[in-house]
């Protein structure tokens, strides 16, 4: 699985933005446009849960192989360096979750995201299972409110993943993340509406803007500038899904001058206007 560079991908192979804020697809559908093999990459922007029903293979996650079997779900949280090697005529489902969505639901307070965080292949409990097929149904149905219970649903999910996860003493930390990267996304997290230079933030750390980028780079595929962008982008779904603010609040509140420049901005990162986006995300 070595290859010269790691690729940041929405969906795999895919660079556009997620064409829905939960993405729902069997192993199958997928594996069989790329031979049952995905290289090494990650997803800056989202969450994946997959269930194996039938078949396995194997899969490396961050440099270390795993063998994957019928039963099993892999928590794979964002970030994460993660290739498969599937068996021909595995079976399973994919839930893909968008990075804001976490944000909405996941409250400090009650302690999910850190375990979260931490990739894991376990063996799935009957109510992962349960849970997982009934997304699938709702995500294949047009109906009124589809858009609301897939989110509830989501978010009993990594409900039940954290849960057993903690449960079996799987709630450590991720050993990838570094003290660098955890303080440098904190402080992200404080000022980013102050739309800080990767300077500033630098001076903060007492490190140069250099040393910052490349620390940056070597964990998450990306410099800190677009750590930065991200970040601010990831606010900018999130109000456009869960509030009813104009467009131009939006902008204001997220600390632009201009909101023909911020729409001009998030165009470029997501390749949709944010018009569009918010049409997309209530699904008309």
């Amino acid at each position: 699985m070595k290859q010269s560079q790691i690729q940041n991908f929405n969906l795999f192979g895919e660079v556009g933005d997620l064409p829905d804020v939960v993405h729902c697809e069997t192993i199958e559908t997928r594996s069989q446009l790329h031979d049952w093999e995905f290289s090494p990459h990650r997803h800056a922007r989202l969450h994946q849960i997959l269930l194996i029903s039938d078949g396995g293979g194997m899969t490396e996650i961050d440099g270390t192989p795993h063998v994957l079997a019928p039963g099993q779900f892999i928590n794979m949280p964002t970030g994460t360096v993660h290739g498969f090697s599937f068996l021909a005529d595995t079976r399973g489902w994919v839930v893909t979750l968008a990075a804001e969505f976490l944000d909405e639901i996941l409250r400090d307070s009650e302690g999910l995201r850190p375990v979260l965080m931490r990739p894991l292949i376990g063996g799935a409990s009957l109510e992962i299972r349960a849970i997982m097929e009934a997304i699938f149904q709702v995500f294949n149905d047009r109906r009124f409110a589809r858009a609301h219970l897939l989110r509830s649903q989501s978010a009993q999910l990594l409900g039940q993943v954290a849960r057993q996860m903690f449960e079996t003493g799987n709630a450590r930390a991720p050993a990838t993340e570094t003290s660098l990267q955890r303080r440098f996304e904190d402080l992200v997290d404080k000022h980013f509406l102050a739309h800080w230079t990767v300077a500033q933030y630098a001076a903060a750390l007492a490190i140069s803007t250099t040393h910052l980028s490349r620390v940056m780079r070597q964990t998450t595929g990306m410099p800190a500038s677009r750590i930065i962008e991200a970040r601010m982008i990831r606010e900018a779904r999130r109000q456009l899904i869960f509030t009813n603010l104009g467009i131009s609040q939006i902008a204001y509140a997220l600390g632009y001058i201009d909101p023909a420049y911020f729409s001009r901005t998030f165009s470029k990162v997501t390749g949709l206007s944010p018009k569009a986006f918010r049409a997309q995300s209530e699904g008309r």
